[in-house]
């Protein structure tokens, strides 16, 4: 049990609690690293051994700014809204913890750890009374936890750098000697892994030398990025020889029964089909692009997962509270209501919940929605790492072999 309002059992998520809210829904809609306590200090502007900046993307699909302004708002929202980002770090920790290396990662970066509000945003009130709240440290409480390393937390991590755009311009180096830290962790979870909360662009160079970093996480967070490759690139140049980039983003099969709703409900109502679904990274083109940006070993795997809500209004009113609500830059600026209820009843009809393991009713009328999880994992070059041998160097045919195993066994 994730929250009051999440039950998971068998990658399938069914919020009940809302069937009995009487609120109305569509108002919603319309509107360094050798020991933990070391502090780091980095420059908010790209260091002088960073790369140079390169031209803008002619590929913009994003509206950077209104993102911002949609995670804003989550801010009240959080602690109800995370169940689905919590589940995914705790996935994607788990796959850190299955690598082994004897001396771990001490020093990680973590991008798109969560923003930290403070009152300079203006319009929102009570914004630095709140301030503590807005932190989606998801992947930094699995790591806290005690993994057997001597020091550090799962993977070994004794420093977590924490980055994101949302941050305060207040950089914080959080140890043991910190309040807002402590409050939330025991004393021994933060000696074991102490943290530095950074705010920078995601999109801009990474403000960090080269091969500053053993390891590069981040969890559903990338998939708001315009120029993936560039990032990618950037993440590459701060790793260190044989360090190691692991991440959890949304696939490009995420929300296809929403986005297919609201096309028909769409063309059905207003005689043409617009943008509401991503777009998102296909899995297949992960690969290439991790090899693309110069890493070496990539392992792409994904995880289906089926949430279920008791209708769509739900459904988008949960996307718009985790800050996921529609961003891309050739949305439409208004949805006619009669389109967004024709599309709820499409939903009710199409893609009823398929819940074989609950069978005491509480399902009925309830739908489903697909999240694609792509996970890849990819490491830069380094002499102690496999290689292939030279082509032509083999001294037994395929054919040979197969031969002598039969003759063995008969």
């Amino acid at each position: 049990m994730m929250s009051n309002n999440v039950h998971i059992q068998r990658q399938k998520i069914m919020i009940k609690s809302l069937l009995q809210q009487k609120r109305p829904l569509v108002s919603r809609l319309l509107s360094l690293s050798s020991s933990p306590s070391s502090s780091l200090a980095f420059s908010t502007s790209a260091s002088a051994s960073a790369s140079s900046k390169s031209p803008e993307s002619t590929t913009q699909a994003f509206d950077r700014p209104l993102k911002s302004i949609h995670r804003l708002n989550t801010i009240h929202h959080i602690p109800q809204y995370s169940y689905f980002k919590q589940e995914i770090a705790s996935r994607l920790i788990d796959r850190l913890d299955d690598i082994i290396r004897d001396d771990g990662f001490p020093l990680a970066l973590e991008i798109g750890s969560g923003g930290i509000l403070t009152s300079s945003h203006d319009g929102l009130a009570s914004a630095s009374a709140a301030s503590s709240e807005f932190q989606d440290d998801f992947l930094y409480k699995e790591i806290v936890q005690d993994d057997g390393y001597p020091m550090g937390g799962i993977g070994g991590i004794r420093k977590l750098v924490m980055m994101d755009s949302l941050h305060s311009s207040n950089n914080q180096n959080n140890d043991s000697n910190n309040n807002d830290q402590a409050m939330k962790y025991t004393k021994e979870e933060v000696e074991r892994c102490s943290t530095y909360k950074l705010k920078a662009d995601e999109e801009q160079p990474l403000p960090f030398p080269n091969d500053t970093f053993d390891l590069v996480l981040s969890s559903t967070s990338m998939h708001w990025v315009n120029d993936l490759p560039q990032l990618w690139k950037e993440i590459r140049r701060i790793l260190k020889p044989d360090g190691c980039f692991l991440f959890a983003m949304i696939g490009g099969s995420t929300l296809s029964e929403l986005s297919l709703s609201l096309n028909i409900a769409e063309l059905e109502r207003e005689g043409g089909v617009s943008s509401h679904v991503g777009p998102f990274v296909d899995f297949s083109d992960v690969g290439s692009l991790l090899s693309n940006a110069g890493f070496n070993l990539t392992t792409i795997d994904v995880d289906t997962i089926k949430l279920g809500y008791p209708n769509s209004m739900v459904l988008m009113e949960h996307l718009q509270r985790m800050g996921e609500s529609n961003a891309c830059l050739n949305r439409r600026r208004n949805v006619n209501v009669d389109t967004f209820l024709a599309s709820a009843c499409l939903y009710d009809k199409m893609y009823p919940l398929q819940d074989d393991d609950d069978d005491d009713g509480d399902d009925e009328g309830a739908i489903e929605a697909t999240v694609q999880i792509i996970y890849g994992i990819g490491w830069v070059p380094h002499e102690s790492q496999p290689k292939p041998k030279a082509r032509g160097s083999a001294t037994h045919k395929v054919g040979d072999v197969n031969i002598d195993h039969h003759s063995s066994t008969s």
